[in-house]
């Protein structure tokens, strides 16, 4: 069971996401302050943390930069809760090393949604990290892919993509998402750019390549 550290002063919310996180079988502890959150930080730590960017104590991006500054702490995923509109804490969030962020009213799917998707990229399987789905074999270590025992051959924009898809296993990818994370860009004239690209993939994967269906209008999900 993943130990979760919502960190929090909105007490609203706070008992939102703690309610749909227990429900989902995680353990999760709540804080309000960030004084409170550091010092349980030394007790235990947990597998995830959901931090909010306006505490009543701290600012959340001084805490994400603590976080990343510690050897102990560096690799904790954490999922940053900013408000409506806070473009700039968003990008700044991400520069710093926060893995996603949600944005205030979020609904409980989109959270949990977003919560597994990112303990799936954190788990680390033996001593190297393969994501395995279906006859599809992602080898981030030899950053090679195969299905079943042939090598795909993908240029590099390909193998991100596909990454991408499988770390988010079973949770549609939107297209801003993915132009975003992929070509560093969510110019919507890309699009066909991208469309080209799942195309290619999916003919690159053979029959495994039924795994990455369209969400129309929406983007991308890949699963059996």
């Amino acid at each position: 069971m993943a130990l979760i550290y919502i960190v929090e002063d909105d007490l609203n919310i706070r008992e939102i996401e703690s309610f749909a996180l227990k429900n989902m079988g995680f353990a999760v502890r709540e804080f309000e302050r960030a004084e409170e959150f550091h010092r349980s930080m030394t007790d235990q730590l947990p597998e995830l943390i959901l931090l909010d960017i306006m505490l009543p104590d701290a600012d959340g991006l001084e805490v994400l930069e603590k976080l990343r500054s510690d050897k102990q702490t560096r690799n904790i995923p954490v999922i940053m809760v900013t408000a409506k509109g806070a473009e700039m804490d968003k990008v700044r969030g991400l520069d710093i090393g926060a893995d996603d962020y949600i944005t205030k009213p979020f609904g409980v799917m989109e959270l949990i949604s977003r919560v597994k998707a990112l303990l799936r990229r954190s788990y680390k399987a033996g001593p190297e990290r393969t994501i395995t789905i279906g006859s599809v074999c992602l080898d981030e270590e030899k950053h090679r892919v195969t299905v079943g025992s042939a090598i795909c051959e993908l240029t590099y924009k390909e193998y991100e993509l596909l990454k991408l898809l499988m770390i988010n296993e079973g949770v549609v990818t939107g297209r801003e998402e993915i132009l975003e994370k992929v070509w560093g860009t969510d110019f919507a004239g890309e699009s066909r750019t991208l469309d080209m690209h799942i195309k290619t993939l999916r003919q690159k994967l053979q029959e495994a390549g039924t795994m990455i269906k369209t969400v129309r209008n929406v983007g991308y999900i890949f699963n059996t």
